[in-house]
C-alpha cells in the first residue's frame, strides 16, 4: 500500500515539475516570437572545444557541437541562418547552419584568431590573425577570403566602423591602432596609443574610437577622421570593458581593480561620474533604449543593474560562481550570463521591476563566448 502510494507522489511531483517548468517557458517566452520562429542561444566552451546550442523557449540545451580546440569570436550573423566563430588554436574561422545545426564551412585565416567582426550589411566578416600579424577579409555568402591585409604586432581585434569604410585594428604587442581600407584592406594609418590596446568601439557617426589597454588604467581616443590620437583617458583602474550608450553619448567602463564603473563623455573626451558596484565588474550589457546596465561582478557571483539616468546601483542578483559575458534577448525579455567556473547559462528574466534568476542551464567546460539567434 505504502509502495503503492510512493509511486504515485512521484508521478505527481513529476507531473507538477514539467508544469511549472512549461509554465515558466510559456512566461518568459518574447511576445514577438510567433509560432514556427526559433530563439536558440550559443555558447562557446573553450575547454573542450565545442559550441552548445540552448533552446531558450524550453531552457534547456539540444545539441552540444565540435568546433575546433579554443574556441572565441562567436558571433551571430545579421543576415544569414549562421553563427560564426573562430578556432583560436586550428587558425581558422568555422560557419554554423542554425537550422541543421551543422558546420558547413571551416575558413582558414591565419594563427591566433581571437575576434570577428561583421559589416553592417552582412555581405563581409574581418579576422585579425594574431600570430600572423595580419587581418582577413571573408565573403560571407561563398565563406572565402577575398582579401589580407597587413596589421601592426599581435593584431587583437579588427572592428569595422559603422559607415563601412574603415577597419579598426587594436596591435597589442605594439601599442599601436592600424586603421585600414574596408574594401581592400589597403593601409591608411597606424596610430601610437596607450600600451596593450584590446577592445574597441567605435561611435554611431564613425568619427571616433575607443580603445581600452590592457597595461594600463587609460582609454585611448584616436579620431578617425583625422586620423591622429587624441587623448589616453585615465581612468584610476585598467579598463575590462567598453560599453557604448546606443546614441554614442557616453561610454560605461567598469573597472574590476577599482571596484567600479566609470562613466566617460564621449563629446568632451572627459571621465564623469564613478559608481562602487562590487568586488570585480568587468563585463556588461545594456538594454536597448540605455536606461540599464546589467554588469557582470566575476568575483562576487552577482549580476548588478545600475539605473543609467540616475546613477543608482540597484539589488544585485546572484547567478553562480563566476559571471562573465551577459547579453539581452530581442526585446530585452531575457539576460543570459556565462559563468566560466559553474560551466551554466543563468537566465535572469529582465523586463521586470525587479529582475530575477529563473534558471541555470548546463553548458560546456570553461564557456566564454555567447550568441544569440532568431530564425
Amino acid at each position: 500500500m505504502n509502495r503503492r502510494l510512493n509511486i504515485r507522489l512521484i508521478f505527481l511531483l513529476v507531473i507538477l515539475v514539467g508544469l511549472a517548468t512549461r509554465e515558466v517557458a510559456l512566461e518568459l517566452r518574447p511576445s514577438f516570437l510567433r509560432p514556427g520562429l526559433h530563439l536558440m542561444a550559443y555558447v562557446g566552451n573553450t575547454a573542450d572545444g565545442t559550441l552548445t546550442v540552448v533552446d531558450l523557449v524550453k531552457l534547456s540545451p539540444v545539441a552540444t557541437l565540435s568546433v575546433g580546440q579554443g574556441p572565441s569570436g562567436v558571433r551571430a550573423h545579421p543576415t544569414r541562418n549562421e553563427i560564426w566563430g573562430l578556432s583560436s588554436a586550428g587558425g581558422y574561422a568555422w560557419v554554423l547552419d542554425v537550422k541543421t545545426n551543422q558546420i558547413v564551412a571551416r575558413i582558414l585565416v591565419g594563427a591566433a584568431p581571437f575576434a570577428l567582426d561583421f559589416s553592417s550589411d552582412g555581405r563581409r566578416a574581418f579576422v585579425a590573425a594574431s600570430g600572423a600579424n595580419a587581418v582577413v577579409a571573408i565573403d560571407c555568402a561563398s565563406h572565402t577570403p577575398i582579401a589580407h591585409g597587413r596589421a601592426g604586432r599581435g593584431p587583437w581585434i579588427a572592428r569595422m566602423t559603422p559607415n563601412g569604410k574603415t577597419v579598426v585594428v587594436s596591435n597589442r604587442d605594439d601599442g599601436t591602432v592600424s586603421l585600414l581600407d574596408a574594401d581592400s584592406l589597403a593601409s591608411l594609418a597606424t596610430i601610437s596609443v596607450a600600451p596593450q590596446p584590446e577592445q574597441i568601439t567605435v561611435l554611431p557617426d564613425s568619427s571616433k574610437a575607443f580603445i581600452s589597454s590592457g597595461a594600463s588604467n587609460q582609454v585611448s581616443v584616436v579620431d578617425l577622421r583625422q586620423k591622429v590620437l587624441l587623448a589616453n583617458l585615465s581612468l584610476g583602474g585598467t579598463p575590462d570593458a567598453l560599453i557604448l550608450k546606443p546614441d554614442g553619448g557616453e561610454l560605461y567602463v567598469p573597472v574590476s581593480n577599482a571596484h567600479g564603473l566609470l562613466v566617460v563623455n564621449t563629446t568632451t573626451n572627459e571621465v564623469g561620474d564613478f559608481l562602487i558596484l562590487g568586488m570585480s565588474p568587468s563585463a556588461g550589457t545594456l538594454t536597448p533604449d540605455g536606461a540599464t546596465l546589467y554588469v557582470s561582478d566575476s568575483g562576487a557571483g552577482h549580476i548588478v543593474p545600475v539605473a543609467i539616468p540616475v546613477r543608482q546601483v540597484q539589488r544585485p542578483i546572484t547567478v553562480g560562481q563566476d559571471p562573465r559575458t551577459t547579453m539581452l534577448t530581442p526585446g530585452g525579455d531575457m539576460l543570459l550570463v556565462v559563468d566560466a567556473a559553474s560551466n551554466d547559462l543563468a537566465v535572469i528574466r529582465a523586463n521586470t521591476p525587479t529582475p530575477r534568476l529563473v534558471t541555470l542551464i548546463p553548458v560546456g567546460q570553461r564557456p566564454r563566448d555567447l550568441a544569440i539567434k532568431v530564425f
